[in-house]
Order: structure tokens, then C-alpha cells, then sequence
């Protein structure tokens, strides 16, 4: 009668001994669930470090490389402008860190230093107030000086970025979810039912005898109902890795990108050198004819390596990071482990059962202990989740007061699952596009109807205004009616002015 827990009838055990079983009991439990989600855990932890690893350094050898091949090819010209090209590797660090980066406004500042530093590059015959050269950097999108370059570059960075930076979050959620979630903090409730389940066979004397799985199932299931309600966001959350997984192998490949883009500035620039004559002639006329520099300047010209051309980019030279391997391994390999850990919380209750250390197994369901002797387990097994639990004859559970900590893993793995979808899209939810692109909001590129087609159709803005004081010629109407007599007269100059050097 002493018993509290176990049958009161004949018994080896005391009052104390059931108190030190019950917490044996539940120090079992606890290994047992944290045991059972090793996978998981182990899975999301060497992934993401791994996919970090990679991504890093890629970054550092695309920096490297672009640094070596430019200093090879332009030399004094390179490392007197160089903080513009390292300013934008910091900025995409930055933004692949977690850092509040807009990819498009930082993209677009990089090409309209670039166009400043090079229209001076250009036209070293003139001097260019600071208020001259930001009119200059105004024309970078009318008149296209680096051709189509920044415009797809923008587009493969934003997507790419984007789809890399949350899907390292997203496996850091994983990993942060799966390693709350695994250690359990069992209900006194769940104690008894532990206890009553993996010792009172020995208190009744039948040391050899293990629970019956059904037994088991309904006693883990009481035991885990809160965790079972963490599956359907967990599988949604799950099957938006797998989606923007599959961006990382195609169109938004951060490798694919990264490791050609010393080749595509450098397109860029040879770009703009051979379209500086009717770059300089347009900035002149909309921003004003430059005052001259001194004589000592202007009498120097870009040397002859600035027009030097880089060997074609070859896809089979793609470096080998530390993370060993290409991204393409790399996303190969986590899909697979990611579609194995999808119903990893509803099936705890079945993987712990199913351990032959814990129970009889299905195959020995009159040898089993079923909670009061040693014989069939009858109830009827519970359906999965919190609410099926109001008639669980094994666990006293109190459906109408859902566990808060998991609530909270829940909400996380819902605000991961909407940047990941976000991420498919090409959109960081993070920034809002005010522009009126039919882009979609966001920074990235943006799809309709899921569908990111390679190539974008964007429209070509209007010439920005310029300050009036900008000009340093009248923009009366009669010197206007003058403007293309001028723009000849400019374009001569110049053309004479390049033979000369």
C-alpha cells in the first residue's frame, strides 16, 4: 500500500526506491531523445559549417584572384583605385555575415565610383570638381559606359547572395531548433509514466520482462505530444531548404558567380575604354565642359597595359575550397540528409520504441509488461500531437496548455520557412524595392509565378537632371539651339586629342 506509482501489491521495492527510479527513469528519457535526434542535430551542425566555411572562403579567393589578375594587368593604375573593388568584397561580406546591406543600392554605388575614377582615368587632360563627378556617376545607368555587364552582375550577385545567406540561416535554425528541442524537460505527469513503464516490472519482480511497444508508443506519445506538434512547420521548413537547395545548384549558383568576377569587371572596364568617345562627349554635354587640367597632367596618358584583355574564364578551373569539395557536392549531400530528417519529431515516440534495449518488440506482444502485469497491452495506440492526448490512458497530459518553449521553436522555423520562399524568389525580405521595376519587392531579382527566367528586360531611365550650377555653360534656349554644333565640336577635340597621345 506504501507504493505510489507501481501496482500495491507484492513488491520489491520501497517508497525511496520508486523516488530514485522515477528519476533514473527520467534521466533515461532524456537520453533516449537525445540519442534519437543525434542525426538531425549532427546533420544541420557539420552542414552549416561546412556550407560557411565554403562560402567565406570563396569570397576571400574571389577577392585574391581579382586582386592578383588586376595588379598582373593594370599595375600603379589598379592599386592607386584599388579601395573601390575592396570596399565592394567588404560590402558582400558584410551582407553574407548578416550584415543590413542593400546588394542593389551597393552594386550600384560600386559601378558609379568605378565610372568616377575611370572618366578621370579617361580624360586626364581635365580637372573634375567633386560636384562634376557626381553628375558623372548620375549617367552610369543612361549611358551604359561598362555595357551590359552591371546589369546581369546585379542580377546573378542579388539572387545569389541571397539564396547562399538564408540558406546558411536556415541551417542555422535547423540546428538551433533541433538542439532546443531534443532536450526534453518531461511533466511530472510523464515521470509517473516513465517510471511505472521501465521499472515497476523489476519492483514486481520481473527484471527480464520489457514493456510492450504499443505500451511504449502511448507513453512516449504522452510524453512527446508537444514535440509532435513541432512537425508540420518543421516539414515546411524543410521542404524550403530543399527548394532554395536546388536555386544553390542552378540559376542563383554563388560559385558560378563569385569565381568569374575579376573576368566580368574587367569586361566591364574594356567596355568603358572602348566606349569612352561617346561616354566623355555625353557626360560633357549634360554635365558641362571640365575646366583644363595643369599642364603637367594632362600631358599624361593611360599606359598602353590598360587596354590589356584577360584570357576567357574557364568553368574547369574553379578552385578547390578548404570546405573540400565544389557546391554542387555540397548541395547534393544536404539534400539527402534534409529529406531524412523531414517527420523527424512525430517519429520520435516509434524510434525509441522500436529500440530493443527499451521494449519487447512487436513480435512478443503476450510476454510483455503492459503497465500492471505481465501480459497483452490492450488500449488502442494515440494519434500523434498535444490535442490527441485528452484520452492517452498512459500519460495525464493538459491539452489546454501547449508548451510555450515550443511554441516559440515553431514561430522560428515559420519566419524561416517565409525568408526561404522569399530566397527562391530572388527577394531578401529584408529590403523593400521602391523603384518601379515590375521586379517584385525586395533585392533580388524577383520571379513571377516561381518561374526565374536567365535573363532580365530592364527599362532603360531617363538622363538624370543636373543642378544648374553644375553647368558650367548657359542653359539659356539659344545655347541650346547651339547643343549639337557643340557636341561635334567636342567629339573632333577629342578624337584629335587621342591621336596626339
Amino acid at each position: 500500500e506504501h507504493l505510489r506509482i507501481c501496482p500495491q501489491e507484492y513488491t520489491c521495492c520501497t517508497t525511496e526506491m520508486e523516488d530514485k527510479l522515477s528519476q533514473q527513469s527520467k534521466l533515461e528519457f532524456e537520453n533516449l531523445v537525445e540519442e534519437t535526434s543525434h542525426f538531425v542535430r549532427t546533420t544541420f551542425v557539420s552542414r552549416h559549417k561546412k556550407f560557411d566555411e565554403f562560402f567565406r572562403e570563396l569570397l576571400e579567393n574571389a577577392e585574391k584572384s581579382l586582386n592578383d589578375m588586376f595588379v598582373r594587368t593594370y599595375g600603379m593604375l589598379y592599386m592607386q583605385n584599388s579601395e573601390v573593388f575592396q570596399d565592394l568584397f567588404t560590402e558582400l561580406k558584410r551582407y553574407y555575415t548578416g550584415g543590413n546591406v542593400n546588394l542593389e543600392e551597393m552594386l550600384n554605388d560600386f559601378w558609379a565610383r568605378l565610372l568616377e575614377r575611370m572618366f578621370q582615368l579617361i580624360n586626364p587632360q581635365y580637372h573634375f570638381s567633386e560636384d562634376y563627378l557626381e553628375c558623372v556617376s548620375k549617367y552610369t545607368d543612361q549611358l551604359k559606359p561598362f555595357g551590359d555587364v552591371p546589369r546581369k552582375l546585379k542580377i546573378q550577385v542579388t539572387r545569389a547572395f541571397i539564396a547562399a545567406r538564408t540558406f546558411v540561416q536556415g541551417l542555422t535554425v535547423g540546428r538551433e531548433v533541433a538542439n532546443r528541442v531534443s532536450k526534453v524537460s518531461p511533466t511530472p505527469g510523464c515521470i509517473r509514466a516513465l517510471m511505472k513503464m521501465l521499472y515497476c516490472p523489476y519492483c514486481r519482480g520481473l527484471p527480464t520482462v520489457r514493456p510492450c511497444n504499443n505500451y511504449c508508443l502511448n507513453v512516449m506519445k504522452g510524453c512527446l505530444a508537444n514535440q509532435a506538434d513541432l512537425d508540420t512547420e518543421w516539414n515546411l521548413f524543410i521542404d524550403a531548404m530543399l527548394l532554395v537547395a536546388e536555386r544553390l545548384e542552378g540559376p542563383f549558383n554563388i560559385e558560378s558567380v563569385m569565381d568569374p568576377i575579376d573576368v566580368k569587371i574587367s569586361e566591364a572596364i574594356m567596355n568603358m575604354q572602348e566606349n569612352s568617345m561617346q561616354v566623355s562627349a555625353k557626360v560633357f554635354q549634360g554635365c558641362g565642359q571640365p575646366k583644363p587640367a595643369p599642364a603637367l597632367r594632362s600631358a599624361r596618358s593611360a599606359p598602353e597595359n590598360f587596354n590589356t584583355r584577360f584570357r576567357p574564364y574557364n568553368p574547369e578551373e574553379r578552385p578547390t575550397t578548404a570546405a573540400g569539395t565544389s557546391l554542387d557536392r555540397l548541395v547534393t549531400d544536404i539534400k539527402e540528409k534534409l529529406k531524412l530528417s523531414k517527420k523527424v519529431w512525430s517519429a520520435l515516440p516509434y524510434t525509441i520504441c522500436k529500440d530493443e534495449s527499451v521494449t519487447a518488440g512487436t513480435s512478443n506482444e503476450e510476454e510483455c509488461w503492459n503497465g500492471h502485469s505481465k501480459a497483452r497491452y490492450l488500449p488502442e495506440i494515440m494519434n500523434d500531437g498535444l490535442t490527441n492526448q485528452i484520452n492517452n490512458p498512459e500519460v495525464d497530459v493538459d491539452i489546454t496548455r501547449p508548451d510555450t518553449f515550443i511554441r516559440q521553436q515553431i514561430m522560428a522555423l515559420r519566419v524561416m520557412t517565409n525568408k526561404l520562399k522569399n530566397a527562391y524568389n530572388g527577394n531578401d525580405v529584408n529590403f523593400q524595392d521602391t523603384s518601379d521595376e515590375s521586379s517584385g519587392s525586395g533585392s533580388g531579382s524577383g520571379c513571377m509565378d516561381d518561374v526565374c527566367p536567365t535573363e532580365f528586360e530592364f527599362v532603360t531611365t531617363e538622363a538624370p537632371a543636373v543642378d544648374p550650377d553644375r553647368r558650367e555653360v548657359d542653359s539659356s534656349a539659344a545655347q541650346r539651339g547651339h547643343s549639337l554644333l557643340s557636341w561635334s565640336l567636342t567629339c573632333i577635340v577629342l578624337a584629335l586629342q587621342r591621336l596626339c597621345r
